[in-house]
């Protein structure tokens, strides 16, 4: 194990593919990144730095690397430029570059002068002619074609990818002339007396329509639905997903399925005893997922069985192409095989072979099953979304975007090397989480990503936007850098790997601006403040979190709600932090000294809390929004009383804050140690409160009259 400081060339080698060898952390400290964590983020890139021979070969063949290729593999430029593009023939060779617009349109780049001296590549001399595209190009995904004089036919040589984005996201009607407010929902937190053990998406309409009609909100931020595994044991967190691209199946709402009415007799006595031992996981303490998805997988099931496929469903599957297609052979693998999939016979772990093929053709029905499921949920998301803006929202349904999938996950079998492997996504050490943490998730590889064309990053992209009025992108400084931990190391002993943010937020502008979406950016923890400017510049928005916001540069007291940031999404708590009413009360420091994640006594950090607590009180009586003396409640409805005082455009409220709930979502740097996301909605008193009895509770018409 190479602990020592990297060499020269090593550092060097990092740099040209992105991967830092110091940084500063969340306490002003300067780091230098080990040399044996720096030689494993490389060779998770696919870069040899095994020794110092290695490390200078490896530096020879990234400079020879863009004349080995005819064309860039992508190029990503913003509405109104006009970007140079190099392209390498033999030395001596005429070539012409043309542009093929998604439309069909094709239209030819200029060549400039521009003298590149030739190189020897392979034995051979390299040329390099320049062009520059045209100024006009429309947004959208297009082709970049090569021909070389002399060679065959009129086919081009090469072909590349070019993507026009906009330059800045055009923000959606209601945001432009004012702001606007909406909850914050874990979907599967909230559920009703039809609820079968879990909150589902005839839940989150029900709630949707009485926020839009009763509350006067314009959005529902919901917790990513992303797919997860379609065999127990289920994880529970939805931040880590087998897929990012599809829905968790568990979401469902069995009885508005198509066909669920018109089951025989026998069926039917069989789905209605599902349905009686479902409903009573109502009354658990904590979700069960495992136990609601077997019911509503067999009942499903059931009703698959018994129904044919209509017009519509083909057109889905036309619509989603192989991409669902991989993903349905995986579930169907999954139920037969078990996870996780490196466990599979060898011939199975490759999407690409005979064996998969083969599967596919000898399982059909089980991948219909579950390419089925995937048009039900489309279906009812879209259901969602139209109760949503018909109740009065000018959103509607806000998604969330996780930062990655599970290793063993759909993703991670049928994407291949476009996600790094040998490493995990996580976050260095900060003030909330002191020893770090490792979110083991592969991340996607900057470098195969532009050989793709984004392709795979463009598609999940387009899912969460369908049907939606916006997307929170989690993590989003994960678009410019990630902080990468290599296997077997700890979770502060990663470094940060560079993506082309350039691309990746303007693919991400593109995308939400042809569905009419805001795009909300979690920008919380470590943060460039080149980012948030550039977030600015490209009309995204940030996040800001009342806790989390301090004038530094005057008093150090509780920034003001006047210099908060406009473009923004502020709010009083976030899932990562308890509920208001829990976090009033200590919730976060008792969670952290039971699991022993305290850095410092708990008696510190008991006085430090409450000193922090005791000054935003102090705030708010400043501003005449809390008497001396007020309790929990009263306290509650002041702090959003406050953010209601910010220019920013968007102000959120936590649904567990309108009824008082105390227990936290998730405790960040934990598993199973906690009931992370896995708490159903409570009251301050621990008991269970159900979509009825949200939707009549007092405090959430008191904060829906501030924020309105």
């Amino acid at each position: 194990m190479d602990t020592s400081a990297p060499s020269e060339d090593l550092v060097e080698l990092a740099a040209r593919h992105g991967v830092a060898t110091d940084y500063w952390d969340w306490q002003g400290q300067h780091v230098v990144v080990r040399a044996d964590g720096i030689r494993a983020v490389l060779s998770a890139l696919g870069v040899d730095a095994s020794d110092d021979d290695a490390v200078r070969a490896s530096l020879a063949a990234h400079d020879d690397l863009p004349w080995r290729r005819t064309l860039p593999a992508t190029v990503v430029a913003r509405e109104g430029w006009t970007p140079w593009v190099p392209v390498h023939v033999p030395h001596g060779e005429q070539v012409r570059l043309d542009i093929e617009l998604e439309d069909g349109t094709v239209r030819p780049a200029t060549q400039v002068e521009w003298w590149v001296p030739p190189r020897w590549i392979d034995g051979r001399e390299v040329g390099e002619a320049t062009f520059e595209l045209p100024v006009d190009l429309p947004l959208g995904w297009h082709r970049l074609r090569a021909h070389v004089d002399g060679a065959a036919g009129d086919d081009p040589t090469a072909t590349s990818y070019l993507i026009v984005t906009p330059g800045r996201l055009e923000l959606p009607p209601a945001l432009r002339d004012g702001r606007v407010w909406g909850l914050m929902e874990q979907v599967y937190q909230v559920r009703s007396a039809d609820s079968w053990g879990i909150g589902d998406l005839g839940d989150l309409q029900r709630l949707a329509g009485w926020a839009g009609r009763d509350l006067g909100a314009d959005f529902v931020l919901v917790n990513p639905l992303h797919a997860a595994e379609p065999v127990p044991p289920m994880a529970a967190s939805p931040y880590l997903p087998t897929t990012r691209r599809f829905v968790n199946p568990v979401y469902l709402r069995v009885e508005d399925v198509p066909g669920y009415d018109a089951l025989d007799a026998a069926a039917r006595r069989r789905v209605d005893a599902l349905a009686v031992d479902a409903k009573a996981l109502n009354e658990a303490d904590t979700i069960d997922r495992d136990a609601a998805w077997a019911a509503k997988r067999a009942t499903l099931w059931e009703v698959f069985t018994a129904t044919g496929r209509d017009d519509a469903f083909r057109a889905f599957l036309a619509e989603e192409g192989e991409g669902l297609v991989t993903f349905a052979t995986w579930s169907a693998l999954a139920e037969e095989h078990g996870l996780p999939w490196t466990s599979w016979p060898a011939d199975l772990q490759d999407p690409a072979s005979p064996a998969v093929a083969e599967f596919r053709s000898t399982h059909a029905e089980a991948v219909e099953f579950h390419q089925w499921l995937q048009w039900l949920l489309d279906r009812q998301l879209a259901a969602v979304q139209r109760e949503a803006r018909d109740a009065g929202m000018s959103l509607g349904v806000v998604h969330d975007l996780a930062v990655g999938v599970h290793p063993g996950g759909a993703d991670a079998w049928g994407l291949g090397d476009a996600l790094a492997r040998g490493v995990y996504v996580g976050a260095p050490p900060d003030q909330f989480n002191q020893i770090g943490q490792n979110w083991t998730q592969p991340p996607w590889r900057p470098d195969r990503l532009a050989e793709l064309g984004y392709t795979p990053y463009r598609d999940m992209l387009r899912t969460v936007l369908k049907d939606s009025g916006g997307i929170r992108v989690d993590h989003i400084i994960g678009l410019f850098r990630l902080w990468w931990i290599p296997e077997g190391m700890g979770a502060d002993q990663g470094t940060y790997v560079r993506y082309d943010h350039e691309a990746l937020i303007g693919i991400l502008a593109l995308e939400a601006q042809r569905a009419g979406a805001v795009v909300v950016g979690e920008d919380l923890g470590v943060v460039e403040p080149s980012a948030r400017e550039y977030m600015l510049e490209r009309g995204i928005l940030g996040t800001s979190i009342l806790w989390f916001e301090w004038d530094h540069e005057g008093d150090g007291g509780l920034l003001a709600p006047e210099r908060y940031r406009e473009l923004c999404l502020s709010t009083v708590t976030t899932h990562d932090l308890p509920p208001t009413a829990g976090y009033l009360r200590l919730e976060h420091v008792a969670i952290r000294d039971r699991l022993g994640l305290l850095t410092r006594p708990v008696e510190e950090e008991t006085a430090a809390e409450q000193e922090t607590i005791a000054r935003v009180r102090a705030a708010l009586q400043a501003r005449g929004l809390l008497e001396e003396g007020a309790d929990v409640p009263e306290t509650v409805e002041a702090l959003h009383r406050f953010i209601a005082q910010t220019p920013s455009r968007m102000l959120g409220v936590a649904v567990t804050d309108l009824v008082g709930d105390v227990r936290a979502v998730n405790q960040p740097g934990t598993d199973r140690e906690y009931p992370n996301w896995s708490v159903p909605l409570s009251g301050p008193d621990g008991q269970l409160v159900t979509l009825e009895e949200l939707m009549a509770a007092p405090l959430a018409r008191s904060i829906a009259e501030r924020l309105r």
